[in-house]
């Protein structure tokens, strides 16, 4: 794999591709420049002597020329698009090696917790409040194991389009509410309220699993991503004519502007993540806008700067519950879901 990280300058493949482009482009500029020149001397040569040019021109010459620049200017174009494949390919490639090493240590270090504690368990004699005490740290640990594994999981499901469930059609408002009530153990650090501006019931065909999925991985994100001494996230949804909305309001640490686009991608961790000390794998939100897309909906991020908090939108057309009325959303969308 030397061509993906080349120690020489002379092997880099952004190197490689400037020199090809240029050697192209030259040989184009000087094929042109040599024919005019050519042609300027033999028209001078034809009118010295007075010779048929159509003896020397032949009428295909011009046609000749242009069809060789067009097909020097199509593999341009080729080695453009074949580098930029290969990047996209280098990229998507280094991202999964930093998942492969991220995720590994967030396996090994609950693991490695979960082991210390059992040996000291086993090993040395404690009091009822030390039990207590460790083995809340130990069920800290195993809910972090649960999370990491629940994320390949999931994702592997929505790959291969094994959803688990079919459409339902019923209030978003009350699935949403619903959803926080049956989860309030593990929100219960977050202050969480849903409104309706509407005041209707917002009623639209989905996948239960799916946005159950969506909403987990939202919220999970806001509670994690939170620096407040009072973590906050408002649930609200808007009607409009051709779109209904639901934004997720949160007082977290907050979305730069450039990683507003990027946030989505699969595996993409930001760096202010890194500098927060928060652990995670980068598929969160790419599953939360993967879900949206087999549904037909957008998703979308907005905030204010550093450590004032973000705005999740999801955005659903009007035109989406004609779409998928009463059908599984896996066989509408087969290719929704990409890589």
């Amino acid at each position: 794999m030397q061509i993906l990280n080349p120690s020489r300058w002379y092997l880099h493949p952004v190197f490689i591709f400037a020199c090809s482009i240029f050697a192209l482009a030259t040989f184009l500029v000087l094929t042109v420049s040599w024919y005019m020149e050519i042609t300027s001397a033999l028209e001078v040569i034809i009118l010295k002597f007075h010779i048929d040019p159509t003896s020397i021109f032949p009428s295909k010459t011009g046609m000749t020329i242009l069809i060789l620049s067009a097909l020097i200017v199509v593999v341009l174009i080729g080695i453009l698009l074949a580098f930029i494949y290969y990047q996209k390919t280098v990229n998507l490639f280094r991202l999964q090696h930093n998942f492969i090493y991220n995720f590994t240590h967030e396996l090994k270090t609950p693991v490695t917790s979960l082991r210390i504690y059992l040996e000291t368990f086993i090993r040395h004699p404690m009091e009822p409040d030390d039990i207590k005490k460790y083995s809340k740290n130990m069920l800290e640990d195993i809910n972090r194991l649960t999370e990491n594994i629940n994320s390949i999981l999931n994702l592997a499901r929505i790959e291969s389009q094994n959803f688990g469930s079919e459409v339902t059609r019923d209030s978003l408002v009350k699935l949403v509410e619903n959803f926080c009530k049956k989860n309030a153990s593990l929100f219960r650090d977050m202050d969480i309220e849903i409104e309706n501006q509407s005041g209707k019931p917002i009623v639209y065909p989905v996948n239960l699993f799916l946005f159950e999925m969506l909403l987990m991985n939202i919220i999970s994100n806001a509670i994690k991503y939170n620096d407040s001494e009072a973590p906050k996230l408002i649930i609200r949804f808007k009607s409009f004519i051709q779109k209904v909305t639901i934004e997720f309001i949160d007082n977290g640490i907050g979305v730069d502007k450039k990683e507003a686009k990027k946030i989505f991608r699969k595996f993409y961790q930001s760096d202010q993540i890194h500098k927060n000390d928060v652990s995670g794998s980068g598929l969160g939100l790419y599953l939360v806008s993967s879900i949206a897309s087999i549904h037909g909906w957008r998703t979308s991020v907005t905030s204010k700067g550093k450590g004032k908090g973000a705005t999740f939108k999801i955005t659903i057309p009007r035109a989406s519950i004609a779409n998928v009325r009463e059908k599984k959303l896996w066989k509408r969308l087969k290719k929704s879901v990409s890589w």
